[in-house]
């Protein structure tokens, strides 16, 4: 199983109404429940370990877990209320303003984490839920407590204005790279870390220097990269598709990266020395391809596998 760890909000999304004017619908999102969502429509055996309200908002987000077959067992329930997002699109790229103090998400502590059943094999971060403290504090502590044993990916999908003290962010993240086996970062993610002057494979092989086996460097519709310890450099185009917005987008590429080394039976910490340019350029087509049905479609709505059978 694959334990997806850091937020779940709900995505506020503008919508016309009967009158004319501009309305909002809530979605189930955040960054990392969309991960888990998809990999649950992918067929991959997943859950979620967030912290949920028990509000209106908190039941959504559960009912369209169990729907796409997330399991929800590692999810910490609290009468604080659920995070909100508002969304706003322009020429089809999406910005957000968050509610998100005291939040049933943002307010988890180390006490209330669980115990790991034994067939997990891999956990995977990302999202505000590494910025914004406690909860942040609270997934370093549960990666920490199982990098030794699970296969780690990372996804920081950084978005300062999260960051309230950026000296204590990077350097929690810094020890989160030190754990994860796989980063995927975009090239401006890559940016922000890393700000020295120097290519995008000089700042992936400085990272892969703190620990990674894999770095995962998206570049929007110019395609992904992916750099191996050993100096394998893979490149994979974006696939050319009619883009609704980009909701979701990186959140279901992360998905189908690990839904498809799932499938090649390589996901997980004793299979990393395994992995060679095959491996990853077929990791990362797939989760192009599922990423590619993202953006064809309003809203993070990820594609399920049969849906990929159907349009292959």
């Amino acid at each position: 199983m694959i334990l997806c760890c850091g937020e779940a909000l709900i995505d506020m999304i503008p919508e016309p109404t009967v009158a004319g004017r501009q309305g909002y619908v809530p979605h189930a999102g955040g960054a990392v429940f969309n991960t888990s969502v998809a990999l649950g429509r992918l067929g991959v055996k997943t859950g979620l370990l967030t912290g949920l309200s028990n509000d209106l908002f908190g039941q959504q987000l559960s009912d369209a877990l169990r729907e796409s077959h997330v399991d929800t067992r590692f999810c910490i329930i609290s009468d604080r209320p659920t995070t909100l997002a508002f969304v706003q699109l322009e020429d089809g790229h999406a910005s957000y303003s968050f509610y998100d103090e005291n939040s049933a998400g943002r307010m988890i502590a180390p006490s209330d984490l669980p115990e790991l059943p034994d067939h997990t094999t891999a956990l995977y971060f990302g999202g505000i839920s590494l910025a914004c403290e406690p909860g942040a504090i609270t997934y370093c502590t549960f990666a920490e407590r199982h990098a030794a044993t699970r296969l780690v990916m990372l996804d920081p999908n950084i978005r300062p204005d999260f960051i309230a003290d950026e000296t204590r962010y990077r350097t929690r993240l810094d020890r989160m790279i030190a754990l994860a086996d796989i980063v995927k970062v975009s090239d401006e993610d890559l940016g922000w870390i890393d700000p020295a002057p120097k290519s995008l494979e000089g700042k992936a092989n400085a990272m892969m220097s703190r620990g990674p086996s894999l770095v995962i460097v998206t570049r929007g519709g110019e395609g992904a990269t992916g750099y191996l310890k050993d100096g394998t450099v893979v490149e994979v185009p974006a696939r050319q598709i009619q883009i609704a917005d980009t909701v979701g987008a990186g959140d279901t590429f992360n998905a189908g990266v690990m839904a498809s080394l799932s499938q090649q039976g390589l996901l997980a910490k004793h299979k990393r020395a395994s992995w060679d340019a095959g491996t990853v350029a077929t990791a990362l087509a797939f989760g192009a391809k599922v990423a590619a049905v993202t953006v064809s479609r309003i809203g993070a709505n990820p594609p399920w596998a049969e849906e990929l059978v159907a349009g292959s």
